[in-house]
């Protein structure tokens, strides 16, 4: 076994092969051959090897000649990424983001009717944009950060709806970097509002979605020899979820003595609802993955629908798709606050509704549900408070359980 930091390959992997590669990876636990080295550098199974380092072994069974054997991922490191601090000391802020990890697991136990056993995961606990798009700006700016071999990008643009924007602007604070931020018109001014005071500069569209700044992003980051990272084609939004968010849930859906009927979360990018069903479709039998987006003509921030344009959840299966009015977001969130004492955001509100459509089509019966929250609920109090103003005050939203 060998450090997999100590070994190079100049061959490359395109997205599509690296799927492939880690489906079967997962699939069987483990590896049946061995990498090819002469010294440091791989010779055969290059790919193969590309693909264990993405997925974040610690370890490597190399050979100077081919040989078959079985290699489980736990012994290869392959949980080693996770490693919270017990005391929870951190040398920096960026330690702060990956050494809090895993982020909670939590039984909802007031929404946990009929046998049907509820559980979210909080991502608003990452510290930066209170967001699970902290591990998206942590992991793409990481990326691009060793491929320069420096830790000070200069100048960086983002088509942003504000929480990758907020975890990208903090992460270039640590390293003296700067981010101009273009973010579409339905984005709130609370939204905006952190951005520039996290530092960065804003520029606000007309155009309603993100997606749709791209090019005008990719063209700025030429004319100006900015840099782009661009979580919408960038792999390393799909490749954070698969080397730290699905694995940590994991070990925690262990540690809590479950074995899962469904995971259901917002698709966006699609980066991290395609890496868990990867993952758990690999790794565990039976289990299903649905995907919440938006009702056709209906914006929420934070998720989009799949014909907009989204790269990874092409190369996966998931069970099904839900769509949600704003309107059922919104109340999910208050439903949710009134139950449980939590404040999630708007598209942790769509991921909760899509969950109760699916019990009331009768789709999810007794077991356990994961229910992937992406966001705190702060950025969005014009959003509720505009709601809350055009209801009856007393009037409670979803008062009736499932």
């Amino acid at each position: 076994m060998q450090d997999v930091e100590n070994l190079y390959c100049e061959e490359g992997i395109d997205t599509q092969e690296f799927i492939s590669l880690a489906r079967e990876i997962l699939s069987r636990g483990g590896i049946d051959r061995a990498i090819v080295v002469d010294g440091y550098r791989v010779i055969e199974n290059c790919k193969l090897f590309q693909t264990l380092k993405k997925l974040g072994v610690r370890r490597i069974p190399v050979s100077r000649g081919i040989e078959n054997t079985f290699v489980p991922l736990e012994v290869m490191g392959f949980f080693e990424d996770i490693q919270p601090s017990i005391y929870r000391v951190f040398r920096d802020t960026e330690e702060l983001l990956y050494k809090n990890w895993p982020t909670p697991l939590v039984k909802l136990s007031r929404v946990s009717i009929d046998d049907r056993v509820v559980w979210a995961k909080l991502e608003g606990f990452n510290p930066w944009s209170m967001s699970i798009k902290d591990r998206v700006g942590w992991y793409m700016y990481r990326k691009v950060a060793e491929a320069y071999g420096r830790r000070n990008l200069g100048l960086l643009v983002e088509s942003t709806s504000t929480n990758t924007g907020l975890a990208i602007a903090a992460i270039a604070n640590m390293y003296l970097s700067k981010l101009r931020a273009y973010i579409p018109s339905t984005v709130s001014q609370t939204g905006e509002l952190m951005l520039k005071v996290f530092g960065a500069d804003v520029v606000r569209s007309t155009k309603q979605l993100t997606v749709e700044l791209i090019d005008e992003v990719n063209e700025i980051a030429r004319k100006e020899k900015a840099i782009h990272l661009n979580q919408f084609y960038n792999d390393a939004n799909f490749e954070v979820h698969l080397r730290y968010t699905a694995k940590e849930l994991e070990l925690q859906i262990r540690e809590a003595g479950i074995a899962p009927r469904a995971i259901i979360g917002g698709l966006g990018t699609s980066g991290h609802m395609s890496a868990i069903a990867l993952y758990f479709k690999s790794r565990f039998r039976g289990i299903k993955i649905y995907g919440v987006v938006p009702r056709e003509g209906t914006i929420i921030q934070g998720i989009r629908r799949i014909e907009s344009g989204m790269k990874w959840i092409h190369y996966i299966d998931i069970d099904g798709v839900i769509e949600v009015s704003l309107e059922e977001a919104i109340q999910s969130i208050i439903h949710i606050a009134r139950r449980e004492g939590i404040l999630i955001g708007l598209s942790s509100g769509a991921v909760y509704t899509g969950y109760r459509k699916l019990v009331e089509n009768g789709e999810l019966n007794e077991g356990d549900y994961i229910l992937v929250f992406p966001d705190h609920g702060y950025k969005y109090t014009e959003h509720l408070q505009r709601y809350l103003n055009s209801i009856n005050s007393n009037i409670k939203p979803m008062d009736s359980e499932i």
